[in-house]
């Protein structure tokens, strides 16, 4: 089979035409699609008519699937298949969540500037959200090309985070948002990880920034500094010339590289519009430490 592709800048995002990803895609052109992964990051499939298997199915060739957070959670039983990330505005019986509702206070956090499960010790490699229905207005979704970032940071910044460790947990996101209600079960499966702060793509060997609204400490580096580091370059990160911004479509897939981008949901009247919205997560091999590298201390590994 032959597609199209329609770049929307010379190395960030792309669109791709004239695929059903409903069907079995042929060896060869998976190959295609995996170098156009590693090339643009972030990859735009229009008009497509996926089921749940269908949708597991295309994300399985990129690698293992995660299972669901939403699985962790006692207030509400998942609406979906547990290899699916509901980032929906439903409730569990499909209607419009509640202003006060626990799920929306918590999914809140996506839209802060993030990258998919870093808060994991293996963190995500990919992600593949789904479009069955969208908001007539907002909703969409940024993406920010953190291998450019790291490009156009100075050379001095380069060798100050060149080696560093970052911790990362879903509880620093969302306490930034003043949300706490996290059960003792939460707690206990979703520990703060190490990650890595600079990254090397396994694809295009390209350097990139590792960063992400979970993050909450840095190792070796006191809180404020810390804190003052990461907006600075989330800041710097985030620039419109490092931005593609998707306005979706229904049944649009988007697939993304969570190593070398963050992003975050814009905002919309949720408690409106429905905007039903469903992600495969796909896992990387091994945790970002060990792929760079880096050492890190068994007291710090075990925290």
């Amino acid at each position: 089979m032959t597609f199209c592709v329609y770049p929307v800048t010379p190395e960030f995002a792309a669109e791709i035409g004239d695929l059903d990803l409903s069907k079995p895609i042929a060896d060869d052109d998976f190959q295609r699609l995996s170098d156009l992964f590693d090339r643009y990051s972030v990859l735009v499939f229009p008009d497509q008519r996926l089921d749940q298997d269908q949708h597991l199915d295309f994300a399985r060739r990129f690698g293992p699937l995660e299972t669901t957070i939403g699985k962790l959670r006692k207030d509400a039983p998942i609406r979906l298949h547990e290899q699916i990330a509901d980032v929906s505005n439903l409730s569990h019986n499909g209607g419009i969540w509640g202003e006060t509702s626990r799920l929306r206070l918590y999914q809140l956090g996506n839209r802060l500037w993030h990258t998919d499960s870093s808060f994991k010790r293996v963190p995500a490699r990919a992600s593949l959200l789904y479009a069955h229905s969208i908001a007539p207005v907002g909703g969409h979704t940024e993406f920010a090309d953190m291998r450019a970032a790291w490009d156009a940071l100075p050379e001095e910044m380069k060798r100050r985070l060149d080696g560093r460790v970052a911790e990362h947990a879903i509880m620093y996101s969302r306490a930034k948002l003043g949300f706490s209600n996290f059960s003792k079960e939460e707690i206990e499966n979703l520990p703060p990880v190490p990650q890595a702060m600079v990254r090397t793509h396994a694809g295009s060997k390209r350097r990139s920034l590792y960063i992400a609204s979970h993050v909450g400490k840095v190792y070796g580096m006191p809180d404020d500094e810390a804190t003052a580091l990461l907006e600075e370059l989330t800041a710097h990160a985030t620039q419109r010339q490092f931005v593609y911004t998707h306005r979706w479509r229904v049944n649009d897939l988007v697939l993304w590289d969570n190593r070398c981008t963050m992003h975050r949901g814009t905002e919309f009247d949720d408690l409106r519009w429905k905007r039903d919205v469903r992600r495969a997560t796909v896992s990387d091999e091994i945790p970002s430490c060990e792929r760079e590298g880096i050492a890190v201390p068994a007291s710090i590994a075990a925290e």
